[in-house]
Parts: C-alpha cells; structure tokens; sequence
C-alpha cells in the first residue's frame, strides 16, 4: 500500500490520554529541562554557549555511531574538544563536565562503570537539535529574499521526508505559500536596489533558480493528495499557490531580462530609424510594464544610471520620489471636524493609585522604652506562641494551679501539656503572669506524668499591669 494511503500520524489528531502522547510530551519535557538548566545569564549573555553544548553532544552522536572511541567520562570530552575545535577561548573542564551532568540528569546519556553511554531518548533529542542548528545556519547563509525561498524549499523537502511516509509535517503547502509570497513582496520592494548593483546578476539568478525549483516541489506536493476531496478542500490554497508561482516566477525573470538589457546598452548598435510607433509602445511599456517585461520602468532607469556608467550621468540619475497628498472631500472634513469636537481621550477604569505613605514623628520618654520594645517583643512571640487560651482562664481565675491551669485550658493530652507549658513560660518571661511555689490540692486524670512530683506545686496568678 502506498505510504499516502495511510492516516498521517499527528500529535494534534491523537488523543491526550494516550500512552504515546504522554510519552512523546515526557521527551519534550526533558528537552526543557535540558535547555532550563543551560538557561542562566552567562549563556544569554554568549550564546556560544549553547554551540559548545551542541559540540558536546555531537561527540556522543559521533560514539554513538561508532565513529569514535567509547567516552570513559567529562575529561575524555574535554580533551577532545581541545583536540577538534581551535577556540580562542576554549571552555574550562568544569563547563564540559557541567554540561555533561546535565545530560545525565535528564537521561540523555547514563553513565555505566567504565563508559558515558548515549541513552535513546538522548539520540533523537540530539539530533534533532543538530538538525535545527544545521537548518538555521544553512537558511542564515542565504541573502534576504533568498532565505524565504529557501524556507519554501525546505517545506517541500521535509514534507518528502514526514507526509510521504505518513509522519505529519506540518501544514506545508500553506506554509509554502506563505514564504512564497513574503519572498515576491521583498523582491519587490528591493526591484531598483538589485537592478542598480552591477553585481546582483548572480544573485538574481540564484533567486530565478529557486522560483523553479520551488515550482516544481509545489506540484510534487499537490500531487501527492491522497483523494480529489482532500484537493478540494485545499482548492484555495491551491489556487493561492498557483497565483504567487506564476507571479514569482515572472518577477524573477522580468528582472534578470531588464538587468541584461541594462548592461548590454554599451554595446547595443544605434540606428538613426525613430519608428513613433515604437516609441509609443515603449513609453506605454515603460509606465504599465508587464512582469515578465524587459522593459524599465522611470524608476528603474533613474536608479541605474546612479551607476554612473556613463560619464557625469550619475547626477541625471539622482532623483527623489514625491508622493502628493491627495484633496480632502467635504465629507472627510466633516468627520475630522466631528472627531475634534467630540474627541473623549480613553482612560483606563483599571488603573491603581498608589497611595503616598505618610510618616509620624512620636516622641517617648526613656522611661518608656523598656515596656515598648516588651510589648513588641510580646507581639512577636504571640505570632510564634498560642497563649490565648492560658490568658483567657487566667483572666477568669486570676489565680490557679499550675497542673489546674494546664489541663483546664486545653485537655488532659501529652501535647498539650507541652504547648501550654510552652506558652505559660512565655508569659512568664514576658511579665504577663506570676509563677510562685505554692500547697496544691487538686489531682487531676491525665494521660503524662511530671517527672517529679514537686514540679506540679506551683501557682500561677495574674499580674497587674501597671
């Protein structure tokens, strides 16, 4: 059965509680994970960084493969970094080893008792980010419209890789389009810069080489729709496709027919025959040029006669483009009238108003400092401390027993008995109570002992506060 016959495996199409969904989101977790512990503010600061991180891992891939001895530990990476790379500034054996305690943690690679080995997870991780890396430099080598082209180009070369064998790679042709049309539009707006640069021939057949591969990749691709209701779905998309192919294509063309007419001028015979039917076409030509045209427009012959290939023409060539603004009906004054008369500026409901703190001088004798640094002192060990209940009962009392105390204000619990002993000592130290030994009487059931028998002969009265 042909590989487009079958369903395209997609993690959006899946259900999120399979197990393979879960398993494949596991893997991307540990990707984070990786990248979260190579994120700190060295590497954002040199992102080089992150080309010594994918050295690093491209010696595994290459240990993996057999192609390079077994790696013993961080060291044997090290010395094979300075071996590879002529970095100025090479990195520290501590970077390689942090780098290589990253992998480990996050089951990359396992380490096992004589060898660092590649786990699988680590493999696919690894080469699909030396996959990425190698893809964005390679579209980083191209020029400006060439790097849109050849995105496009990529689309239909990954779409040959994952949709013919049934693995989904994204919305290709629509993503095609898409880099299809921004290459047209900054051919265009860079139409007179090219055609000024007496070295841009290359560069524009480089461009028209591209427009024809990716043509030839489009129709690869719409080909490749599995049933004539998948292309009908698609008919628009298709239509767009078709429509930017045909524009780019001839854009590309028209250019390198005017830039070769261009340069050619030097050479090209003069005859003293002036057809005025010639010359009208060409004027018309010049002001309403097809795309494919050989024919300059105004602009265009301005902009190369800045080369100045004749001598004192480059001043002739000088021009600047004027752009009138167009007159102002009645009913647009009207609305601009209106728009000034009845003009509300937004304002924001949600905005908070910070209010300004306003600070108190109070002055205190000295005599009192001691009691206000000890009711602070009391406030702070009340956020610490439950004595509410033991200040409640005293209250009440005034005077108690202590094991009377204890067990009345909570219960006849080990724990308690601690926190309220905890508390009665706070109090204490705070000069909130008085504690004083004393006959006891009282005999109480309780689940603790003291461990001896005089502890419990005390009493514990209010103090009065003066």
């Amino acid at each position: 059965m042909d590989e487009m016959d079958q369903s395209i495996i997609s993690v959006f199409d899946k259900s999120a509680n399979s197990p393979e969904v879960h398993q494949t989101m596991r893997d991307f977790v540990s990707l984070a994970g990786v990248f979260s512990a190579l994120g700190n503010a060295k590497t954002f600061e040199s992102p080089l960084e992150i080309l010594i991180f994918l050295r690093v891992i491209q010696f595994f891939n290459r240990e993996a493969l057999g192609l390079d001895e077994p790696i013993e530990n961080s060291e044997t990476i090290y010395y094979r970094y300075l071996n590879t790379y002529d970095d100025l500034e090479p990195p520290t054996k501590k970077r390689i080893e942090q780098f290589v305690n990253i992998l480990i943690k996050f089951n990359w690679v396992t380490k096992q008792a004589k060898r660092l080995k590649m786990r699988n997870t680590g493999k696919r991780m690894m080469d699909a980010l030396i996959r990425a890396a190698n893809d964005s430099l390679a579209y980083y080598m191209q020029d400006e419209i060439g790097r849109s082209l050849f995105q496009a180009r990529r689309d239909a070369e990954i779409s040959e890789a994952y949709d013919d064998y049934g693995i989904s790679g994204g919305n290709v042709v629509a993503s095609m389009v898409r880099h299809l049309n921004d290459a047209i539009e900054l051919l265009k707006e860079r139409e007179l810069e090219l055609l000024a640069d007496r070295d841009a021939l290359p560069q524009l057949r480089h461009i028209h080489v591209l427009m024809n591969e990716i043509d030839v990749k489009m129709q690869e691709r719409l080909e490749k729709l599995p049933t004539i209701e998948d292309g009908l779905m698609m008919a628009d998309l298709i239509h767009k496709s078709t429509e930017a192919l045909s524009e780019g294509t001839s854009l590309s063309l028209g250019m390198i027919n005017k830039y070769l007419k261009f340069i050619s001028m030097q050479t090209t015979d003069i005859g003293s025959l002036i057809s005025p039917e010639k010359t009208r076409q060409f004027i018309e030509k010049m002001f309403n040029p097809p795309v494919e045209s050989d024919i300059p427009n105004a602009h265009q012959i301005f902009s190369f006669m800045e080369q100045n290939l004749y001598e004192n023409e480059s001043m002739d060539g000088m021009w600047i483009p004027v752009k009138m603004a167009p007159y102002l009906n009645g009913q647009a004054i009207d609305d601009g009238i209106d728009f000034l008369e009845n003009y509300e500026p937004y304002v924001r409901e949600d905005i908070e108003e910070e209010e300004s703190i306003t600070y108190s001088t109070e002055m205190i004798e000295a005599t009192d400092i001691d009691e206000i640094f000890g009711d602070a002192m009391w406030k702070m060990t009340k956020e610490v401390i439950d004595t509410e209940a033991i200040e409640q009962y005293v209250e009440v009392q005034k005077e108690t027993e202590l094991e009377e105390l204890i067990i009345e204000s909570s219960s006849n619990h080990f724990g308690d008995a601690v926190r309220s002993l905890m508390a009665i000592s706070a109090l204490v130290a705070n000069k909130r109570v008085d504690i004083e030994p004393a006959e006891v009487n009282k005999t109480y059931e309780k689940e603790w002992e003291w461990v001896e028998d005089g502890d419990r002969e005390y009493k514990v009265r209010q103090r009065k506060r003066k």
